[in-house]
């Protein structure tokens, strides 16, 4: 039961990355992408492959996916510039299918469907991290310092810049904010911090394939951010908790077969959503949010 406990918070911490990464372009820029899944899939597979090819620790390998990331990110920031809405999504959806391509057919690298096994484990100043207590520690960590660097650039003339762009962007480059350049920067920070999740992925389970990467887990990440409520702190973090304890309750739950917990997951998933929008659109954790920017807090 204790293994069990811990490798769900591994996993919800793992989860928790992506989703304030992801709410730091939609929430506090306005940039609404489905793509996200893409980075962390670069990060799990630069990480993999540096550690592999190369035999680079946790720290190097993790650094290597953030840049890897940060350079492909900019093929999302370019339509970012050009288009907006419903425009950008599609472009966003684009992105993401050709990832899937290009994880599914590069096998050189990625091993493909089958995907890659056999990776070492994380090394940190030569100490092996193999017990998932430690990696737990680990990915805490490193939740609670991308927490504190995003509040940071929240707090910063950047992210007041970003969050004048999500609510006027015209207005926002008529006061001589340069949008290209700010959306470009949230675009790049978002991405590369997505890749460390990436990293802690790939190094924990030791596997990864191109299923851990599609477009079900950046509409996942979504669900995460606006149930938990977009432009807070502590809101996706929430949300990562909800989307990732749901389906482990339902598995005690009598009389429902096992393989009816998925298509029972994505019903609740869609119904909570729909119910948010309506009665609650600024996510379960918005209200607390909305009295702190009251406040002056992001």
């Amino acid at each position: 039961m204790w293994a069990y406990v811990v490798n769900l918070a591994v996993l919800i911490s793992i989860n928790a990355i992506l989703a304030v990464t992801l709410n730091f372009i939609l929430g506090y820029a306005g940039i609404f992408s489905i793509a996200h899944a893409l980075f962390f899939g670069v990060g799990a597979y630069t990480a993999t492959f540096v550690a592999m090819k190369l035999g680079a620790g946790f720290l190097s390998a993790t650094a290597a996916g953030m840049g890897l990331a940060a350079v492909i990110s900019l093929a999302l920031a370019l339509p970012a510039l050009r288009v907006r809405g419903e425009y950008f999504v599609a472009a966003s959806l684009g992105l993401q299918m050709l990832a899937i391509t290009v994880f599914t057919e590069w096998k050189s690298v990625t091993g493909g469907i089958g995907g890659l096994t056999n990776i070492p484990p994380a090394r940190i100043l030569g100490f092996e991290i193999t017990q998932p207590e430690h990696f737990l520690v680990l990915s805490l960590i490193c939740l609670i310092l991308i927490i504190l660097i995003i509040r940071a650039l929240v707090r910063s003339s950047f992210g007041r810049s970003l969050k004048a762009i999500r609510d006027d962007e015209t207005a926002a480059s008529a006061l001589g904010k340069n949008v290209a350049l700010l959306k470009t920067l949230a675009v790049m920070v978002s991405s590369s911090f997505a890749a460390v999740a990436g990293s802690l992925f790939t190094f924990y389970l030791s596997f990864i394939n191109v299923e851990s990467f599609v477009l079900e887990v950046s509409v996942q990440i979504i669900a995460m951010v606006i149930i938990g409520g977009t432009g807070t702190l502590l809101g996706p973090v929430i949300g990562a908790v909800i989307v990732l304890l749901l389906p482990a309750l339902l598995t005690y739950l009598p009389y429902l077969p096992p393989t009816e917990i998925g298509s029972i997951q994505q019903m609740i998933y869609g119904l909570a959503m729909v119910l948010l929008m309506i009665f609650r659109p600024s996510g379960l954790w918005g209200y607390g949010a909305s009295q702190e920017r009251k406040r002056g807090a992001p």
